[in-house]
């Protein structure tokens, strides 16, 4: 029988290591998933999962058990994550090397190639937005977020979680509109026939 969130991070607070190991276990992959999709790289979001842990055990004293964990910990993972692209030795990085890959799980060697193409634009495409847009768009459609919920995590207020979004939207279209093609063009006028 799984304990509860809630029993498991009063325990934790209360300094037992082993509670803290499930909360762990239980949102090392959302923490990492938020990390590697704004620094775009294996080892940066392995470290700023790790940092993101260190950080909470650290100030899991002041979280609230009555409030939902996954926010907190996602914002903890997201400001990390923020602060290092943003910082010089991200820029440096960038420079020497190219975003992570992941391996490929297509069937035929025709959809490796069209499913590494595929990824390979939207990579480029995430990795050119201005990282808050980028934060935003992964908390969203990615960990599946509310307005409210990225708005809290990220600590901006709604309006700027709405805004964002929708500058990263429309980024994000204009760089695989090509890609797209015949689809691109029936959304739009779709998009242009509901206005």
């Amino acid at each position: 029988m799984e304990r509860s969130e809630t029993d498991l991070l009063e325990k934790a607070q209360g300094g037992n290591l082993f509670a803290f190991e499930e909360v762990v276990r239980r949102y090392q992959r959302r923490v990492y998933a938020v990390a590697m999709r704004i620094v775009r790289r294996h080892d940066v979001a392995d470290d700023v999962t790790q940092e993101t842990f260190l950080r909470a055990h650290r100030k899991l004293d002041s979280f609230d058990t009555s409030r939902p964990f996954g926010p907190w910990i996602c914002r903890i993972a997201a400001n990390l994550a923020i602060s290092h692209v943003r910082s010089p030795v991200a820029r440096e990085e960038e420079l020497g090397e190219g975003a992570a890959e992941e391996p490929s799980r297509a069937q035929s060697p025709l959809d490796a190639v069209l499913e590494g193409e595929a990824r390979a634009l939207l990579e480029q495409a995430l990795e050119a937005l201005p990282v808050e847009q980028r934060a935003v768009f992964v908390l969203r459609s990615v960990e599946e977020m509310s307005y409210r919920e990225i708005a809290g995590t990220l600590e901006i207020p709604l309006g700027s979680v709405m805004s964002r979004l929708s500058r990263a939207r429309e980024k994000l279209h204009a760089a695989l509109k090509g890609y797209l093609g015949p689809a691109a063009a029936r959304a739009e006028r779709a998009e242009g026939a509901e206005t």
